[in-house]
């Protein structure tokens, strides 16, 4: 039998602190059950919401019970007609071999019984994708820092529109001023009675006429005190600051010769997709440029990129030329983070191999963040291709490669690509 539970409240969010501890007592068994989702084709839906499921076992809450073999329970089930208080109650037997004159265990089907399914939304779903990876350490300590502008609070001050009042610290103000003018005038109400007092003393009709006069002034002036003046009027005060952000570029180059098949596109665009993605969460702005290439390169839009066909042969070296030719005139590396992406069969003719190799060396490294080749759909049993076998050569902290041959290996090897540091 399954339980199906369905949430119809109005209100949302009110178990968000239970729903965290959950996730966080199956962190395990969610990072376990990441690669079979990923083998299940969720990929392509990363970005929205994802069902996992899990063993019941793992999503039970820890509880105390007595111990079966010596504990002890007084207590009378209805309908029982055998036992009394104080009788002892053996053991039940294992499971599958009950007492009854049934053959055994049950022959339904008892996977749901042993499962427990739950839809992760977005945010957690990439939380559990992305947060064992971490920018490289080159990368973390040279992220380029541009300024934008922005408005932050700057205090109160005692002009402004109406819109901007700050009630709070007007009626701090007010009862401030209230205060001490009430200690003022409490000192010259004590003064103008004094001065009456002498007055009486001296006889003199008219200093007590003055006197009179001086007191009712003062005492008339002490109950006009205003409740709010304009003087204790603050407005809040915002001020244009100057705030460091990041903003990056994502290259993606990709061969689409004859020998770059369907499934190796694929590969090649799950890729793309999750480094995408993880670059996302790292910075506010995130460009993209689509690069393809056959023996030449041109910049297309993104269905063209992974769904169009064109015929010739493999040069490498026209498509980071093509990068570096974009670079220059629209993503300098003074204002943009770059970050390069290249995927490929390896197959590659004469010598561009080792001229891609040196020209990524000498001419894109020293532009670029971080870039990572991605040879896709090879079977190890080949050996090495030639695009391989030249950038291995290149010894660069801001540069890396992994080998993907399968759907369950694009999140392994991007893992590989940006791994966190111990």
């Amino acid at each position: 039998m399954t339980t199906v539970i369905v949430d119809r409240r109005t209100q949302k969010g009110k178990s968000t602190a239970n729903r965290q501890r959950l996730l966080k007592r199956l962190d395990g068994a969610l990072k376990a059950q990441l690669g079979k989702m990923i083998a299940r084709h969720k990929m392509q839906d990363t970005g929205q919401q994802a069902e996992v499921t899990i063993e019941r076992k793992d999503a039970t809450e820890p509880r105390l019970i007595l111990d079966p073999a010596s504990g002890s329970s007084r207590r009378i089930l209805p309908g029982n007609e055998q036992y009394r208080i104080g009788d002892k109650i053996p053991n039940s037997p294992a499971q599958g071999q009950g007492g009854g004159n049934g053959p055994g265990a049950g022959d339904g089907d008892s996977d749901d019984e042993d499962t427990f399914r739950f839809v992760l939304s977005r945010t957690e779903y990439l939380s559990l994708l992305f947060d064992d990876l971490e920018l490289p350490a080159l990368v973390k300590k040279d992220l380029l820092e541009i300024d934008e502008t922005r408005y932050r609070r700057g205090g109160v001050q005692r002009y402004g529109n109406p819109g901007s009042v700050c009630v709070a610290r007007t009626f701090k103000a007010s009862i401030g001023r209230r205060v001490a003018a009430e200690a003022q005038h409490a000192e010259d109400v004590a003064e103008a009675e004094a001065a009456l007092i002498a007055a009486r003393r001296s006889g003199n009709l008219v200093l007590l006429q003055v006197a009179q006069d001086a007191l009712d002034e003062v005492s008339r002036r002490t109950g006009e005190i205003p409740f709010l003046d304009p003087i204790d009027l603050r407005h809040r005060s915002l001020i244009e600051v100057r705030s460091p952000c990041t903003a990056a570029v994502m290259f993606c180059l990709m061969d689409v010769s004859s020998s770059m098949d369907e499934t190796r596109k694929d590969l090649a665009k799950r890729f793309f997709m999750l480094l995408h993605l993880f670059l996302t969460r790292k910075y506010k702005k995130v460009d993209l440029v689509f690069i393809r290439h056959t023996d030449s390169a041109q910049e297309v839009d993104e269905d063209t990129f992974f769904n169009g066909t064109q015929a010739g042969s493999t040069k490498v070296l026209s498509a980071l030329a093509k990068m570096n030719e974009i670079i220059t005139s629209r993503y300098p590396s003074s204002s943009y983070n770059i970050f390069g992406a290249q995927a490929s069969d390896g197959d590659s003719f004469g010598g561009d191999s080792t001229e891609s190799s040196a020209y990524l060396n000498t001419q894109l490294l020293p532009l670029s963040r971080y870039f990572v080749y991605a040879e896709v759909g090879n079977n190890p049993l080949q050996g090495t291709t030639s695009l391989w076998s030249a950038y291995r050569a290149i010894e660069s902290e801001r540069f890396n490669m992994a080998s993907v041959n399968a759907r369950n290996e694009v999140y392994p090897a991007l893992a590989k690509l940006f791994q966190r540091e111990p």
